[in-house]
């Protein structure tokens, strides 16, 4: 039987997203109804910019504590840095209080690493007091060099968290890519946190990435250093919780 701490504590780090193309104002308005009432709050609902005002809006009401996020530059990673600005800027006034966004890892691919870490600097810039989280999209990337290349450039560029993946793509979170970047994340001079998502679809592989960040960096995880992204993990956690 799962330790229902550990259980709360998957809870703690759920970033809780709903990142379906085709969806409209009432399918998010139905998922949201959908949310049972939680013991403990989970840490984000992340959603596409166009849902922010009404998620904003259900978390006040049904969900305080929870952070509302969403995601930019998503999910190619390949908008005008101009754009992805001016996305970040509307979410930010929409009440977005994290943002998620994808690095240009095709540039990184093609071996400019200059240019992507201007394009960090750029967003870090551009979300002062707003947790920043870039999605590296790892699954894409060809080696682990270039996994901790990534995961290195995401630190130096003061971000808050590094993201495995969109989810939009055929390989999301391996134990692989995260033990590479937790092992980065370890050796940073300043807090960074971690993001497993894209494909964490069962309790006990979410619990396999909680021990990695907590053996790898040797402090529990929290909201603060660890999120998990999913969307279907909250009714498994739930169904094993007891009564």
């Amino acid at each position: 039987m799962t330790n229902p701490l550990k259980l709360l504590q998957l809870l703690k780090l759920l970033d809780l997203t709903r990142l379906t193309e085709t969806d409209s104002g009432s399918d998010v308005a139905k998922w949201l109804d959908a949310i049972p009432q939680l013991p403990t709050p989970v840490a984000a609902l992340c959603v596409y910019p166009a849902f922010l005002t009404q998620t904003k809006a259900y978390i006040t009401q049904h969900l305080p504590g929870a952070d509302l996020a969403t995601v930019v530059n998503f999910p190619g990673g390949t908008q005008p840095l101009a754009e992805v600005l001016n996305d970040i800027s509307h979410a930010i006034a929409a009440g977005a209080t994290e943002i998620d966004c994808v690095l240009p890892y095709q540039q990184l691919m093609a071996g400019d690493e200059q240019g992507v870490a201007q394009f960090l600097a750029a967003v870090r810039q551009a979300t002062p007091n707003i947790c920043l989280k870039i999605i590296i999209e790892s699954g894409e990337l060809l080696t682990a060099q270039q996994v901790a290349k990534a995961s290195e450039l995401v630190i130096v560029s003061g971000a808050d968290f590094v993201k495995t993946s969109t989810g939009k793509v055929p390989v999301g979170c391996t134990l692989e890519a995260a033990r590479i970047i937790l092992t980065s994340i370890a050796a940073a001079n300043r807090p960074v946190g971690f993001k497993a998502s894209g494909g964490v679809k069962s309790v006990e592989q979410a619990l396999q990435l909680v021990n990695m960040y907590e053996e790898i960096n040797g402090k529990t995880a929290i909201k603060h250093g660890m999120r998990i992204g999913a969307s279907s993990l909250l009714t498994d956690v739930l169904a094993l919780l007891p009564r």
